[in-house]
């Protein structure tokens, strides 16, 4: 198993209904953010990585995303009849990625500080994290609503409760996604099976990050990022 993964999922493929009209004729990642689609904004972050692999799985108005991303290097993945939700479309893609634990990313935020998956690489432990996942203290967690989503211990074991918000940056091992039986789940499944062996890590995250999952969220981005100037 290597120490630090070379392959990437970039999840692309939901509906962007909390988008509204805006996503009436294009999928969300394709929704300009300081005058750059969401899904360039999450591939600029892979760039220092030289990684192996980076797959990135579609579905709504997929042939717009593969016509973007035709030139980049990525290899789309379309799911279809249906979505498969995290956990399906991140185990439909092992194929691609390997056996080896990788990274998620998910399309829909902006980060403003260090390189979210570097900074994972450097902290991943194999030999006693299943998955570590990138958290943000609520008060740096723009366009944020809910409640927090992990609580976090001294020594970075994950539990959940009220406290960090998880960002959709993680790196985790897959060989127990062969063990779910459905077709389309959340990774949640996986992370309930590692927190119940205390294999959940969760890293804080020493920057500004902004969920772009509304019209809202494209204002606070854009602001964040001329701020970060």
């Amino acid at each position: 198993m290597r120490n630090s993964p070379d392959a990437l999922m970039i999840f692309a493929a939901g509906f962007g209904t909390r988008m509204g009209a805006l996503t009436a004729d294009k999928p969300k990642p394709m929704i300009a953010v300081a005058g750059k689609p969401l899904i360039d904004h999450a591939l600029a972050l892979t760039a220092p990585l030289a990684l192996r692999e980076i797959v990135v799985n579609l579905h709504y108005f997929p042939h717009i995303l593969e016509d973007h991303l035709a030139w980049s290097g990525v290899t789309t993945l379309v799911e279809l009849p249906e979505v498969l939700e995290t956990g399906g479309g991140l185990r439909n893609a092992l194929p691609l990625l390997g056996s080896d634990p990788v990274f998620t990313l998910n399309s829909d935020a902006v980060w403003s500080g260090p390189n979210p998956l570097q900074a994972l690489g450097k902290a991943w432990d194999p030999s006693k994290m299943d998955a570590l996942l990138m958290c943000v203290p609520p008060k740096f967690a723009l366009g944020h609503k809910g409640k927090g989503d992990f609580l976090l211990s001294d020594n970075g074991q994950a539990s959940r409760g009220a406290g960090l918000v998880y960002s959709g940056a993680q790196i985790i091992k897959t060989e127990l996604l062969y063990d779910i039986p459905e077709a389309a789940f959340s990774l949640n499944k996986l992370w309930d099976t590692f927190l119940d062996r205390g294999t959940l890590f969760g890293l804080p995250y020493e920057g500004r990050w902004c969920d772009v999952g509304s019209p809202e969220g494209i204002t606070l981005a854009e602001r964040m990022l001329a701020d970060a100037v």
